[in-house]
């Protein structure tokens, strides 16, 4: 017994020394560069699936295999742990921190479910409208924290007002006018069978599990919200900037994915889950009344007011817009416009003034340059007093060194560096031939079966790896995929990763309402997904022709088209 226990104690201890010494003989017995690069992949693989080490500290392990197997040298390495996705991270992390500081995302957030109203669905649209949109520009871990408190106070408000609506429902039902008469007689009012008629159903289920579902179907949309509007930017979760990075890297001859182009292709895949997950969780916990959602001019609810109130207090409180909140704004703008109008395709862009470097400028420069405003920009402006004179305050920028430290996410900078670093061992051990010579008769399925059997694998992985460790494993071998069966690798790429963009995962609630939830919303995604690059994603980038700038790998079977 105290074996089984120290087993289990020690067990990540174990996984990480067992793991090397269990796959040692691959590379031992098959000498060849490619064996000793799986051995190096497979490793890591592990180790990231499981978790037994930091990720960052796992994307480490090919600065030191690769040199000391002989595949790549110490400089080549190290030279792919900092990439244009780095530059790009930092401009909109600069931008990330100045929103947070200044509380604009507060301000976007109440004004978004301000104007859709209070009634409960609609309460609950706003809130997954609002969480999905400051998730295209942060994290959607900050994106959720930044408008859960927002939900909670709402949530304890709703609470207070149905307790009590219920009490005067109860004294009422006794005859009483003032509730506070009849405290001593209304301890046994459960116990009155017409009481019990009344509390058994409201719209199909009682009101004690509507108020709880009405909490659940928040934190739920919320979580799911943050994550759907990431989908719709590069920049919006670390699965899209690792996609962007691995498919520019690989085939440098494209240049088709771009913040523009990306946003072309995703935002009606983001729109109509969103939507449709709203449908779901709305049906899931509290049924769908349309009836009511519809209804014009009606009195508004007990909940209703209490929501109404405390959002309204909650916008009051943020006073009138600051000078700091408007420059960043402005910033906001200004940075999405360079992105959007950097090279849109239809017409010529701003880089197209430069018409001799134009290659050399991507979106991580326009990210560069308004990022490094947030460092000069005074925060404060000068203020004149009652006689006339200036009130000289400390220069101080929108942003310090230190804010930006504290919100820059360097384990994923240096988790998709050892992505790349991988990638470039695969390309250079020719691991990445031998592996697409295996999958070559995958070729003679359908393209749409091939497809959703990428979807599902790269689902069901996440669902017990990190995002975004499945991704940086996934790519290297579905590049190679339609490389073999002589597809467009965007016909594979940009759904494997939108799909594994989707599963998301939160903690709040218990185990049968995520399984429950989840299910639903992982279906719908991979749905709209499978949809939408069957349809019109196709004319975006002209998926149906082989392109030019692909490595040209020999293919025996035909695409299944």
């Amino acid at each position: 017994m105290k074996i089984l226990t120290y087993l289990l104690a020690y067990r990540r201890f174990l996984l990480i020394v067992l793991t090397p010494l269990l796959l040692l003989p691959l590379p031992l017995i098959i000498k060849t560069k490619e064996a000793e690069c799986a051995y190096t992949l497979f490793v890591i693989a592990i180790f990231w699936l499981t978790e037994a080490l930091p990720l960052a500290v796992s994307a480490l392990l090919p600065a030191f295999m690769f040199p000391l197997f002989g595949i790549m040298g110490s400089k080549q390495v190290a030279a792919a742990y900092f990439k244009d996705f780095h530059l790009l991270l930092i401009g909109v992390i600069c931008l990330a921190t100045s929103i947070e500081k200044w509380n604009l995302h507060k301000r976007v957030a109440l004004k978004m479910v301000m104007l859709v109203g209070v009634n409960p669905a609609w309460l609950t649209l706003g809130f997954m409208v609002s969480c999905a949109f400051l998730s295209m520009w942060l994290s959607n871990t900050s994106a959720a924290a930044m408008v859960m408190p927002i939900v909670e106070a709402v949530a304890q408000q709703i609470t207070r007002a149905e307790t009590e609506a219920d009490e005067l429902e109860m004294s009422c039902s006794n005859g009483s006018i003032n509730p506070a008469l009849e405290l001593d007689e209304n301890i046994g009012e459960y116990e009155n069978p017409d009481w019990k008629e009344k509390e058994k159903r409201v719209n199909g289920k009682s009101k004690k599990d509507k108020y709880s579902g009405i909490f659940k179907v928040m934190c739920l949309c919320v979580a799911y919200s943050a994550t759907i509007g990431g989908l719709t930017t590069i920049t919006g979760t670390s699965t899209n900037l690792i996609f962007t990075e691995h498919f520019n890297s690989r085939y440098p001859g494209c240049q088709c994915i771009n913040f523009g182009s990306w946003f072309i292709l995703s935002i009606p895949i983001a729109v109509i889950i969103l939507l449709l997950s709203w449908v779901w969780l709305q049906w899931l916990f509290l049924g769908f009344d349309f009836k009511n959602m519809f209804k014009c001019g009606k009195k508004k609810t007990a909940r209703e007011e209490a929501s109404s109130q405390v959002i309204q207090e909650e916008y009051k409180k943020l006073g009138p817009i600051s000078y700091p909140e408007t420059v960043t704004l402005v910033l906001f703008i200004l940075m999405t416009l360079l992105w959007f109008t950097r090279d849109p395709g239809f017409i010529p862009g701003w880089s197209s003034l430069f018409p001799k470097y134009k290659s050399y400028i991507t979106d991580s420069t326009a990210a560069l340059v308004i990022g490094l405003l947030f460092f000069i920009i005074p925060a404060k402006t000068l203020s004149r007093t009652s006689n006339g004179e200036n009130t000289v305050f400390g220069y101080t920028p929108l942003i310090t060194w230190k804010e930006f430290q504290s919100c820059m996410p360097w384990e994923i900078a240096i988790l998709v560096g050892g992505g790349f670093a991988l990638a470039d061992g695969c390309e250079v051990s020719k691991l990445s031939e031998w592996v697409a010579s295996k999958l070559t008769p995958l070729g003679s399925l359908p393209l749409w079966l091939i497809i959703l059997i990428s979807c599902l694998i790269v689902t069901s992985v996440t669902e017990v790896a990190s995002n975004p460790a499945t991704i940086t494993i996934f790519l290297p071998i579905l590049s190679p995929l339609a490389e073999a069966i002589h597809v467009n690798p965007l016909f594979i790429l940009i759904p494997a990763t939108l799909s594994n963009a989707i599963v998301f995962s939160y903690g709040h609630l218990t185990i049968m309402d995520m399984v429950k939830a989840g299910l639903g919303i992982n279906i719908i995604g991979v749905a709209v997904v499978m949809l939408g690059i069957m349809t019109w994603i196709v004319p975006i980038f002209d998926l149906y022709t082989y392109p030019s700038w692909v490595p040209n790998i020999p293919s025996t079977n035909g695409t299944g088209l």
